[in-house]
């Protein structure tokens, strides 16, 4: 019995012959995400103090915050990674008893810190065994999600029989991110997409990001880049110490004075004389 990479390569050489493309339909401005009063943490260390959070779909929502805020642990808990307490809501549909793989079947996909990718693997490979959610589901045209991969991050395209091992941070990155693009998700949840990379590389990925509005997906972005991040989101979390400090629309956030003090980095405007 052919193994998942070996399906996954099959699907792509059909697809390749066939060359059918699919638009993925536009979707409502439901509310995809909400989280309430949510508790989680590590063993009997508890990091997150009942946190509140909502993502209306095809939204970009940010979470922004200082080291050891406890901004990973809420991906994971969304995840299903870690344990919580709490109500976490998809599509109007609870959360608490759904595994990790279920919530990734659901359309859930998170590109995590440490970027998980199979380094010994080319990069193509890596993107074809993110397309394993819609092989799963009968829905997998892997020719046309490689396309919108490969056009999202062209450097992928000249790299895509290079081992992901050997390629730069920022590939890395890039590369992180298409393979989960290549479920199709409809909420993207990346944690510290910027970390590690270089100023001019941190625009580009932000770049993509602020250009996955016109998919529809809807993304959950964590980041300490908090400019970058408010520059790019509709809405804005501040997460201290396992709570909500601060919320509302993101260009609201980036004028005020306590986020401009504390995150920015950049002096508030003098009042006139």
């Amino acid at each position: 019995m052919p193994g998942p990479l070996a399906t996954l390569r099959s699907l792509h050489a059909e697809a390749l012959r066939r060359r059918t493309y699919e638009t993925k339909p536009a979707m409502s401005a439901e509310l995809l995400l909400e989280v309430r009063d949510l508790h989680a943490g590590y063993g009997r260390a508890e990091v997150l103090h009942g946190l509140n959070l909502k993502a209306p779909a095809g939204s970009v929502i940010t979470v922004i915050g200082p080291n050891g805020a406890g901004k990973s642990t809420l991906l994971n808990a969304l995840m299903g990674v870690l344990p919580s307490r709490g109500a976490i809501s998809y599509r109007g549909q609870p959360q608490a008893l759904r595994t990790l793989e279920e919530r990734v079947m659901q359309g859930i996909a998170l590109v995590p810190e440490t970027r998980a990718l199979f380094g010994t693997m080319p990069v193509e490979d890596n993107l074809l065994l993110g397309g394993y959610r819609l092989v799963r589901l009968g829905r997998a045209d892997t020719a046309a999600d490689l396309d919108r991969v490969y056009t999202l991050f062209p450097r992928l395209k000249e790299r895509r029989l290079q081992l992901a091992g050997t390629l730069s941070g920022g590939e890395r990155q890039m590369l992180a991110v298409g393979r989960a693009l290549m479920g199709q998700p409809d909420l993207l949840m990346l944690d510290e997409p910027s970390l590690g990379l270089a100023p001019l590389v941190v625009r580009e990925i932000f770049r993509t990001i602020e250009g996955l509005r016109a998919t529809g997906v809807t993304i959950l972005l964590v980041e300490q880049n908090a400019r970058a991040a408010l520059e790019v989101a509709d809405h804005g979390y501040v997460l201290e110490m396992g709570e909500i400090a601060l919320e509302g629309p993101a260009d609201e956030l980036a004028r005020d004075p306590r986020v401009i003090d504390t995150y920015l980095g950049a002096a508030r405007p003098k009042s006139a004389a």
